[in-house]
């Protein structure tokens, strides 16, 4: 397809910049969101997305699906759904044979809105999907097609009827994205383009197979060594027992992140310098993607929260 892998850099750099523009068409402001989710999906990662209501969460998935060209699903998690109603069940056909009926999860991005509206459960049925990208049921396995992606949303205000993510989950998502309001000029840009006219039509910038492409040439970038020490670095000072960790982590944290988060350190610093046009990450990458991988890793304790310290600020800290 391209010549060598530089050439192929230098071509993703102009492919991401399509789909921004193409996403641009729908959503309006929210760059930083954009360019997160993109960086996730084309590390292979899963992105939860953290948000108040109405700030199109929903429409920025649905809208990067049709730029991908990729099949999408869309499961609203509510307290009374089954893990049948993520993955599928068997059910009795008429030759009284068992019959796998295929649920939603089977799709290129799966969007879980409102992710922490289901009981435990019904959450661990997408832990083997996040993980072994398959689905097991009656003891057979299952394939998922790839690429797959779970990008889920949670509410931050309402906490009523809500079940916490189990840790083991929330440490399968790569990235943990804040979601905040639009600016003055955003917000006036929003409400005249969804108030008049028709929605624009979007074109699919890259075919499943160009993604996949892209991915593993992503997974190819060379990392200096010195890079691979300071992402680990970075991961262990959030842990209160280690060494390298300063005063605010052994204070305030009770539990770091493990060593999937130095793993997406890494994936994701190639992935945000292949975007802005670098044969190979830096210290800048890394710390470019440390906050949403670092967000969901870390447990406050109680002195965090009666203090004020929450863990933007301690990630800050340790980044400084």
């Amino acid at each position: 397809m391209y010549k060598d892998d530089k050439s192929a850099i230098e071509a993703f750099g102009n492919i991401y910049r399509q789909l921004k523009s193409e996403i641009g068409h729908v959503i309006i402001g929210q760059d930083q969101v954009v360019e997160d989710v993109l960086t996730a999906i084309f590390s292979r990662g899963h992105a939860l997305l953290i948000g108040v209501p109405g700030l199109a969460k929903t429409l920025l998935i649905n809208t990067i699906s049709r730029t991908l060209g990729l099949t999408y699903n869309r499961i609203q998690f509510t307290p009374d759904l089954m893990p049948s109603d993520i993955v599928g069940t068997e059910v009795l056909n008429k030759e009284k044979n068992f019959q796998f009926i295929k649920g939603p999860v089977f799709s290129n991005i799966i969007l879980a809105d409102e992710i922490n509206r289901t009981p435990p459960k019904t959450q661990a049925a997408l832990l083997e999907a996040m993980q072994e990208k398959a689905v097991t049921i009656g003891g057979k396995h299952y394939k998922l097609d790839l690429p797959f992606f779970v990008l889920a949303t949670q509410n931050p205000i309402e906490q009523e009827g809500t079940y916490p993510l189990p840790e083991a989950q929330l440490d399968r998502f790569m990235f943990n994205i804040n979601v905040e309001y639009p600016d003055f000029q955003e917000e006036v840009n929003i409400v005249k383009s969804t108030t008049t006219g028709t929605p624009p039509k979007l074109q699919t910038i890259l075919q499943k197979e160009e993604l996949i492409y892209f991915q593993d040439l992503l997974t190819r970038i060379p990392v200096p060594g010195n890079v691979y020490e300071y992402a680990v670095r970075l991961a262990r000072k959030t842990r209160p027992d280690a060494k390298e960790t300063g005063t605010p982590v052994k204070k305030y944290i009770s539990w770091g992140a493990g060593p999937r988060a130095s793993q997406y350190l890494i994936i994701g610093a190639k992935t945000h310098a292949a975007i802005h046009g670098k044969f190979s990450p830096d210290m800048e990458d890394v710390n470019a993607v440390a906050p949403n991988v670092l967000r969901h890793r870390i447990v406050l304790n109680y002195k965090a929260e009666a203090e004020g310290w929450d863990k933007d600020r301690i990630i800050n800290e340790i980044l400084e």
